[in-house]
């Protein structure tokens, strides 16, 4: 029996539409659902357990993942089976993750599964902007308790219009990629990249996404409610005790207020609250804290939160002493690493990140293989953040979720500033060295300083920000906070982070806890990131104001030519012959690609010897060189032959032509040796293509003087077998032949 089938409509507004349909796959699932736009399908299901864990927090797990069947695509590599997830599903769970995971309750610990699967996919469709929405219709329809409806939405911007999802087509023009994650009522997740646009202009983006996603919430409670909306499940709450609550506020809360007023660095800080947290606990009995211990240590953290807060809201201070606008000291060198291309070390505060930069060619290209896009990256970053950057010591398992996300947020802060006509694949790697707020604008700032260092031509240099937000709904009061550290990261009602260059934002990330959120607070928060922006742009140009005009001597410099692609067979050789033999007589690197648009050869030489590159770059311009019609040329004799010899441009070594026999004198030449030898240089006149046979012709007796009495010779009877020249042939006595009779059929 074919099961009911519920769906709702979304309209984008130009024609195209979201549909979300339950009912037909994966029933036993909390909640599933199928969620299509044109032929894009992709299927969320959702599973909690029902038991409790003992942790302190929520064990949900997103996953997002691309099958290549979809795309009609077999996986990449030996075994053709989709592995581990890629850099791009591996962001796609964050975007969703960040949205969901403050909706659900802070006691609730059950095992949690969000997981989205792309089932059909369409070029004209980015199958990531309905992720959120997929995952938060699915738990709409199962019994979890999460507070209210919430989805994603892409927003371009072609020519001042704004745009929701659009196509990756549309999305090459718009000056604007971000991604808002929200609730009816409130804007929660914010991560994007612009082209240098204002913070006016950013928050008119979110504004016309947050209203689009209005619309996506409404039609995820319409489904909900037609498909027969579920008792929220009850679980076990966790313990409350108010009393218990009071008397450690009580002791906790002026002591806390004190070592946050005085103003001290991590450690210090770090081991005074310890002690006064370690103070407390030492009042109860060892019968007390076997019973309620871990609601001690929670109403400790809870005291701590409230007396940092008030600090900054009543007072204006915070934890190292400074004011809510000030930046820590900032110190940065380049040039730190002697064998590498680039190099830079960026200090604020107690955060410091090392960039590297290595230059390569379009065959060290970052390729990217997804069933929703295949590509190359000419310009990549990569994020490290050991375990010693904080003091730590932990296992270390690969690369981790975090560093993929930060790396791509400081890669998509600085991409847009490297030239289109940069002709090397750039690296970047950062390695975070020590770490008490944001690493990432970090690596930022260290990154823009090696690209310069590395004698990258960037439009303009990039610097970033991270920032908080304090607030009280009851008294209106707020505090915006610039750079700020790691503990302001948890104790805010926002955080966000900014990269921009004088001119206006390039990337952005945040993430808003707070309600209702207003975006006049909101553009006064970019403002006040604008100027700490430019306060450390501003300490990075004291390093390094200007990209070196010339690649280090010990860097590859990388030269790009073009030629026809009718010569690229020619200049590779057979089997690749001869542009093996020139890389290796030159000591360059030498890549050819073709160009797609205009059908040329794309000749890419890397090499650290200037003499080697000028070898390739000699070679290629002999392919080129084209003698004119009736100009005379100096030529080189490079082989002898019966019937006239091979010669070489000068100017062009290795663009051969035959001087024939007949075009060395005006008197007849019987031995071509007479008249030249084998390294001669001589002058020759071009005729450019003999009309009868078909080949360059050149000529040295045209620029001789016509000897005194010579009498041409006659010209050749037009009656004899057309066809190869055959002057060189002996053909005495063969004129008088008689005709071969016809052979007789048997």
């Amino acid at each position: 029996m074919i099961p009911k089938v519920f769906r709702e409509v979304i309209d984008l507004g130009d024609g195209r539409e979201i549909s979300i349909e339950t009912g037909k796959l994966a029933k036993q699932a909390h909640g599933s659902v199928v969620v299509q736009s044109g032929k894009c399908m992709m299927l969320c299901t959702v599973v909690s357990n029902y038991e409790q864990k003992d942790l302190g927090f929520l064990p949900l797990t997103v996953d997002y993942r691309e099958k290549f069947a979809a795309a009609g695509r077999y996986p990449g590599g030996f075994f053709k089976r989709e592995a581990r997830p890629s850099d791009g599903e591996v962001l796609t769970m964050r975007l969703v993750d960040r949205v969901l995971r403050p909706l659900f309750p802070k006691d609730y610990t059950a095992e949690t599964q969000v997981m989205i699967q792309l089932m059909s996919h369409d070029e004209d469709v980015m199958p990531d902007a309905m992720a959120g929405l997929a995952a938060s219709a699915a738990i709409q329809l199962s019994d979890f308790p999460f507070e209210c409806a919430i989805s994603e939405a892409r927003v371009g911007r072609i020519n001042g219009k704004f745009i929701i999802n659009p196509t990756r087509a549309q999305l090459a023009e718009s000056d604007i990629d971000m991604m808002i994650g929200a609730s009816a009522d409130s804007v929660m997740m914010v991560e994007g990249e612009m082209d240098e646009i204002s913070e006016e202009e950013m928050a008119d983006a979110i504004k016309f996404a947050h209203e689009a996603i209005k619309v996506q919430c409404a039609a995820q409670i319409r489904l909900a409610e037609a498909f027969g909306k579920k008792e929220v499940r009850e679980y076990e709450k966790a313990r409350e005790d108010k009393e218990l609550e009071k008397r450690v506020h009580d002791m906790a809360y002026d002591k806390v207020y004190a070592i946050a007023e005085a103003g001290s660095s991590k450690h210090e800080r770090t081991a005074a609250f310890k002690e006064i947290k370690t103070a407390i606990k030492a009042t109860f009995t060892e019968e007390e804290l076997a019973d309620y211990g871990g609601l001690v240590s929670d109403y400790y953290r809870k005291a701590e939160k409230a007396a940092i807060r008030d600090l900054t809201l009543n007072v204006g201070l915070r934890l190292d002493g400074r004011k809510t606008d000030e930046i820590r000291p900032i110190w940065s060198e380049v040039d730190y690493l002697p064998s590498v291309h680039g190099s830079a070390i960026f200090t604020r505060g107690e955060t410091q990140a090392l960039a590297t930069v290595t230059l390569g060619t379009s065959r060290d290209a970052n390729k990217i293989d997804m069933p929703s896009f295949e590509g190359e990256e000419n310009f990549y970053l990569h994020y490290n953040f050991p375990p010693f950057c904080t003091g730590e010591a932990r296992p270390i398992r690969g690369t981790s979720r975090r560093e993929v996300g930060h790396g791509n947020l400081a890669q998509r802060g600085l991409k847009g500033m490297i030239p289109t006509d940069c002709p090397y694949t750039v690296r970047v790697v950062s390695e975070v060295l020590e770490s008490n707020g944001s690493s990432s604008m970090a690596t930022v700032c260290a990154g823009t300083m090696a690209l310069m260092d590395a004698g990258v031509q960037m439009i303009r240099p990039v610097s970033g920000i991270a920032m908080g937000l304090i607030s009280d709904a009851e008294s209106g009061k707020y505090a915006v906070l610039s750079d700020i550290l790691g503990d302001e990261d948890h104790l805010g009602d926002m955080d966000f982070k900014v990269t921009g260059t004088s001119e206006g934002i390039t990337a952005c990330q945040m993430d808003i806890k707070v309600k209702g959120l207003g975006y006049e607070i909101l553009v006064n928060a970019l403002k006040q990131a604008r100027e700490g922006r430019l306060h450390i742009l501003g300490k990075i140009t004291e390093t390094i104001s200007t990209a070196n005009v010339e690649v280090k001597e010990y860097a590859p410099k990388m030269i790009n030519r073009r030629i026809p692609n009718e010569l690229i067979g020619a200049f590779i050789g057979p089997g690749g012959k001869h542009i093996q033999e020139l890389q290796k007589e030159t000591g360059t690197t030498i890549v050819i690609t073709e160009d797609a648009v205009t059908e040329e050869g794309i000749i890419e030489i890397l090499g650290t010897d200037p003499e080697g590159i000028e070898k390739v770059i000699a070679r290629i311009e002999s392919m080129l060189f084209k003698p004119e019609v009736g100009s005379a040329y100096e030529v080189k004799v490079i082989k002898i032959l019966d019937f006239g010899a091979v010669v070489e441009y000068v100017e062009a070594p290795g663009n051969e032509v035959l001087l024939h026999v007949s075009e060395l004198a005006w008197e007849r030449t019987d031995n071509v040796s007479d008249v030249v030898k084998m390294g001669d240089i001589l002058d020759v006149k071009y005729f450019g293509l003999d009309p009868r046979t078909r080949k360059e012709k050149v000529s040295r007796k045209a620029l001789l003087e016509k000897p005194e009495g010579y009498v041409a010779r006659p010209p050749r009877d037009d009656k004899r077998p057309a066809g190869r020249d055959s002057r060189s042939r002996d053909t005495r006595g063969r004129d008088d032949r008689k005709p071969r009779e016809p052979r007789k059929e048997e």
